[in-house]
């Protein structure tokens, strides 16, 4: 537990030091935060007592919601002002990392006393959201030409983003159906192509449809539970 503790605060730490001396942008402080932090989530199956995953990411939601731009404690003024986006301004907190953390918090504890032992489903999930989603905008930004307007969101997304949200997508669900959910006998190697499958697609259609501020909220876990749910019929 100490362990992911110190990791955790180490990629927070690093991209704030480097976004205050100019080594980084805002956005690329966001996205590493975004990116190496919720790696930890691999550790969820391996802990001696079942609940230590549920206490570290409720530390960190309890961190992230106090990180605002009228916070008194230094550390997390800097935090956010590391990497608060605009959109976030009215608000005044990390609304974005906020729903990211409390994604974690509420997968993690559900599938802990549900069905602690199909943690693959929200590691997959929380995959989708912590590097599919970064890779999304990442290509979106960089290379997108096709726009996609939805109407009821303020984003435009693009077919280049959202083609690298699904392939990176199957290969991370891939990933963890595999080596937790086959490695542990609970699936068989044809079941994780298809869960594979079919979850990176509709991860990326929910996530072509979400608010960007809502969408670390909607993809994990409404992707999480309806493929959970499919299983079950």
């Amino acid at each position: 537990m100490f362990l992911t503790y110190l990791y955790v605060f180490a990629t927070i730490l690093i991209p704030v030091q480097l976004k205050k001396r100019g080594k980084i942008t805002k956005f690329q402080a966001r996205k590493a935060v975004h990116l190496f932090a919720g790696l930890s989530i691999f550790s969820s199956p391996y802990y001696t007592w079942e609940f230590w995953p549920v206490i570290i990411a409720g530390t960190l939601t309890l961190l992230v919601l106090l990180s605002s731009k009228k916070s008194k404690v230094k550390q997390l003024k800097e935090l956010y002002d590391s990497i608060g986006e605009e959109a976030e301004e009215k608000v005044g907190y990390l609304q974005g990392p906020f729903h990211y953390c409390l994604s974690i918090l509420g997968l993690i504890t559900l599938f802990v006393i549900v069905a602690p032992d199909k943690l693959y489903f929200p590691i997959a999930g929380l995959l989708l959201m912590i590097i599919s989603d970064t890779s999304a905008s990442v290509v979106g930004k960089r290379y997108g030409k096709i726009k996609i307007k939805i109407p009821w969101i303020k984003t435009v997304r693009t077919l280049e983003g959202s083609l690298a949200f699904f392939i990176s997508g199957f290969i991370l669900c891939f990933i963890a159906f595999t080596f937790i959910g086959v490695a542990q006998a609970q699936i068989s190697f044809e079941s994780a192509l298809l869960l594979s499958l079919v979850t990176s697609a509709l991860a990326m259609i929910i996530e072509l449809i979400s608010p960007s501020t809502w969408d670390d909220l909607t993809v994990p876990i409404g992707t999480t539970l309806i493929i959970f749910l499919l299983t079950l019929i």
